[in-house]
């Protein structure tokens, strides 16, 4: 019963967490793309102060935006705010890490041979934490000032959490919480930083007065969340690929698939005074993605399975022993363990028919990139890993 209790709340925390990240993202690409397409505002119009203005076409209708100044004027009632998309989007990922990895064992987050499930949980958190503490700090009192340092500042500390976290958690776990960290700098950005501007802006319009520094800060950490969103994405998606978390250089992997989102972002924000930029995004890709294959045919030839005390021949009793007491604890209509549900990702283990149509999804995931059974939860041994090598080896026949 209470796997099922987990089951519902991560479908339901992860309902949320997608829909308010697409609206959140949807409007921060919009606005983005708003404030780089205005034109000059024509001299004749009426009324307050336009910085720019643009004609839309979009669902059968014509919309004309204006970006304009207020000074002296009452504030436009109703004025619409966009904050709640970034706060519920955090919130649900926080909901998320909580049901999957802290409070559940959904999804494996330490070895125990290594770190206890409370110390990676401390650890998990502790990366979220002290990452966005180390941008905070580099933001308010750094960067004003040099702001190349402050960058590079971030920047190392950055890679360092990075690789300790792909050291001391397991599977996807380094991909979400490295995700998770830039998640919550841009959450805190709005919250701490773009937000506050705003009700400064909002305070000058009637007569208050601005700090202008905080409306510069908020400038500087908008274009930050503008960098962030694609590699958060490309985080998110990446680690569903057992081939990129599993690699023994997961780490560059995911600085590059990170740096990769940022690249991407970059060259599609200069695409308005840009004539070049459609090659450039697509050597940008080219590299990026011959980047990726390079580092993942490196483990893919230093990993080939040398299991010691490999047997010779290998019956299909023998792999089907190996596969009753490791994968189908899971990996069946009836599991013994229910944390993930009957049959995951649809995978079942039931009958010797689904066992040899699988043969090479069990090659790449117990022998080659080894990410199953997750964090080894079962206790496969080398040997019983060199079984299953070796009756795919000799072609998964049904005896």
């Amino acid at each position: 019963m209470m796997a099922g209790v987990w089951e519902l709340l991560d479908f339901v925390a992860r309902w949320i967490h997608v829909i308010a990240g697409i609206m959140w993202i949807g409007n921060s690409l919009l606005f983005n793309w708003l404030d780089r397409s205005l034109r000059p505002p024509n001299t004749a119009e009426r009324g307050h102060e336009a910085v720019g203005t643009i004609w839309l076409l979009h669902s059968g209708g014509f919309y004309y935006v204006e970006k304009t100044l207020l000074r002296d004027e009452p504030v436009p009632v109703p004025l619409h705010w966009f904050k709640w998309q970034a706060y519920t989007t955090w919130l649900s990922g926080v909901a998320l890490l909580l049901v999957v990895y802290y409070l559940s064992d959904r999804a494996v987050l330490t070895d125990p041979g290594i770190l206890r499930h409370s110390e990676g949980v401390l650890v998990g958190l502790g990366s979220i934490v002290l990452g966005w503490a180390l941008y905070e700090v580099m933001q308010r009192f750094v960067a004003p000032k040099v702001p190349i340092l402050a960058a590079a500042v971030w920047m190392i500390g950055f890679l360092v959490i990075s690789f300790v976290l792909t050291h001391l958690v397991l599977g996807r776990a380094p991909f979400v919480h490295v995700g998770a960290m830039l998640g919550t700098i841009m959450a805190g950005n709005v919250f701490f930083t773009i937000v506050p501007s705003q009700r400064e802006l909002v305070a000058s319009v009637t007569g208050g007065g601005g700090d202008p520094a905080i409306s510069a800060r908020a400038k500087r950490v908008s274009i930050h969340n503008n960098y962030f969103t694609f590699p958060v994405i490309a985080l998110m998606v990446s680690n569903h690929f057992p081939s990129i978390y599993g690699s023994r250089f997961n780490w560059l992997l995911l600085l590059v698939i990170i740096a990769s989102g940022a690249a991407v972002r970059y060259v599609l924000n200069l695409r308005f005074s840009w004539p070049a930029w459609k090659s450039a995004l697509a050597a940008t890709i080219g590299v990026s993605v011959a980047a990726i294959y390079g580092i993942l045919a490196i483990p893919s030839a230093a990993r080939q399975p040398t299991f010691v005390n490999a047997p010779t021949t290998v019956t299909f009793a023998d792999a089907r022993h190996v596969i009753d007491r490791r994968c189908s604890v899971c990996h069946s209509m009836q599991p013994v363990d229910s944390t993930f549900g009957p049959a995951p990702a649809g995978v079942a283990f039931d009958t010797p028919a689904q066992i040899v149509e699988r043969a090479a999804r069990i090659n790449e995931r117990a022998v080659v990139t080894m990410t199953m059974p997750p964090g080894n939860k079962t206790h496969i041994t080398e040997t019983e890993r060199a079984i299953l090598a070796q009756w795919i080896a000799q072609g998964a026949r049904r005896d």
